[in-house]
């Protein structure tokens, strides 16, 4: 396959804040984007859900994608989530991608209301106007805004969006999208469904769980894509107990106590997000220092 940005696995980076002020931690994520490169990851996408971009000011959402682009190495593709309230702040996130050298951009449709169709094709025309390729993001979970299959041919058909991270939680999805949308290209979205949308035809994954085991999911996917159920399925159940959590509400803290356990820059989160409770803390620990002890990484 060649290297277009958004296929293979990408990952939804986290972003390490310093305990003492909450301040970004730009040398732990520098370091981070590095290393994800090295464990064989194809890309990052700084500033989606799992980077707490609707925490962030506009300087640091803008400052997390210079680091993200400076610290990357040749051949790690930026795609730098741009959503925003409406079209016109959208628009202004992929101008500014662009002229930080990003390859592609992820957009959700509009997040401030639950909008309609015309809504919806209006904010992604304004996006398109940028002139980068966009990666719609459905996720009707916590947007309220479907982009079915019917709206994601629409979208497609007048070249607004190359690919689509689906997070619907519906497989079915990846079949019928192929059917409307031939050309558009469907990436996993929810770790939990990694190995069904990849086994459905998903040319990419934008996942979490990459952030603390990139090495073991990068092997999921090589192995998922291969058509090798016998190598695929056994990692895919070893993992799952971690990968589930993408699809929980406390997704984000999840990640980052994951990571922690693993050695790398999870840390605190900002508010609204509390705290794991002791006993969800516990599982999570438990399961990545037993996935550790087994060779995962």
């Amino acid at each position: 396959m060649e290297h277009v940005s958004w296929r293979g696995v990408l990952v939804a980076t986290a972003v390490p804040f310093r305990p003492a002020d909450l301040r970004v931690d730009h040398d732990a994520y520098a370091e981070h984007i590095r290393w994800l490169a090295d464990s064989g990851c194809r890309g990052v996408v700084p500033n989606g859900s799992l980077g707490e971009y609707q925490s962030l000011s506009a300087e640091e959402r803008a400052a997390v994608v210079r680091t993200a682009v400076q610290a990357a190495p040749p051949g790690l593709a930026v795609v730098p989530g741009v959503s925003a309230y409406g079209a016109d702040e959208a628009r202004r996130w992929v101008e500014q991608a662009g002229e930080m050298g990003c390859s592609a951009v992820m957009l959700l449709p509009p997040t401030a209301y639950r909008a309609d169709d015309a809504a919806v094709l209006a904010h992604y025309r304004q996006a398109a106007r940028a002139g980068l390729p966009i990666v719609a993001y459905n996720n009707p979970i916590d947007t309220r805004v479907d982009l079915t299959p019917a709206l994601l041919h629409r979208l497609h058909q007048e070249g607004l969006i190359v690919a689509v991270k689906e997070f619907s939680g519906d497989v079915r999805r990846a079949y019928r999208i192929a059917e409307l949308a031939p050309g558009l290209d469907v990436l996993a979205g929810a770790d939990d469904l990694a190995l069904e949308l990849l086994l459905a035809g998903a040319v990419g994954w934008i996942g979490g769980f990459q952030n603390a085991l990139p090495a073991s999911c990068v092997r999921l996917y090589e192995a998922a894509t291969a058509g090798d159920l016998s190598t695929a399925l056994p990692l895919y159940r070893a993992l799952h107990p971690l990968l589930r959590w993408d699809s929980r509400t406390e997704f984000v803290q999840a990640i980052k106590l994951s990571m922690d356990v693993a050695g790398r820059p999870g840390g605190p989160t900002r508010q609204p997000r509390q705290p794991l409770s002791t006993a969800d803390a516990e599982d999570i620990r438990t399961v990545t220092e037993k996935l550790i002890a087994a060779g995962h990484h």
